[in-house]
């Protein structure tokens, strides 16, 4: 491989990475409650079906009939007990009543208090993602000053290179900022 190509390699493999530390910190927000109901709020709570701990989303289909309202459909009605009581257990603030068909959870209007202490658990997870981010920018570095050492790139290339990481990572940490802002309002908003 030239020298082209491996540059083409790290860089790729940095841009991978990022994106995959901002699609985990969607996911973490997602499971972050606001006032609305959402089935990412409880599709991966481990179920006990039968002996095996199973993830909700594989047991149940979820509706949102109304704002404050979650349906949660078990294909299998002999799994709404152990469903029932691992919703319970989540310590979520939701209290699961089930017909005998379905699962009803109705999300409770959210505290004043408790909406702070939600915006600042986003405020952790947002500046781990931002950590997360500047650990691949870190890693993408350590990549290209070996390949400075052992493929002799031009000092003029490495800080080329290093100018675009900086600009990648900043536009990712950028995202980041506009994520937590859009999970900031939808917390505190009544």
């Amino acid at each position: 491989m030239d020298n082209e190509e491996l540059i083409e390699l790290a860089m790729e493999d940095a841009r991978e990475r990022m994106q995959k530390a901002i699609d985990h910190l969607k996911v973490e927000f997602a499971n972050v409650r606001t006032g609305r109901a959402s089935s990412a709020l409880v599709e991966n709570i481990l179920v006990d079906y039968y002996g095996s701990e199973t993830p909700l989303k594989q047991l149940a289909n979820f509706s949102v009939p109304e704002p404050r309202m979650l349906i949660v459909s078990p294909f299998d009605k002999g799994a709404m007990g152990a469903i029932e009581k691992a919703i319970a257990n989540a310590d979520l603030g939701l209290n699961p009543s089930n017909d005998g068909i379905i699962i009803r959870l109705n999300f409770p209007t959210l505290t004043e208090e408790r909406r702070k202490s939600f915006v600042k658990i986003v405020k952790t997870k947002a500046e781990d993602g931002k950590v997360a981010l500047r650990g691949v920018r870190r890693h993408a570095r350590q990549e290209i000053e070996s390949l400075e050492k052992e493929h002799g790139l031009s000092k003029d290339e490495v800080e080329r290179l290093e100018k675009v990481l900086d600009k990648m990572t900043a536009d990712e940490v950028a995202v980041v900022d506009q994520l937590l802002a859009v999970k900031e309002q939808e917390l505190l908003e009544v």
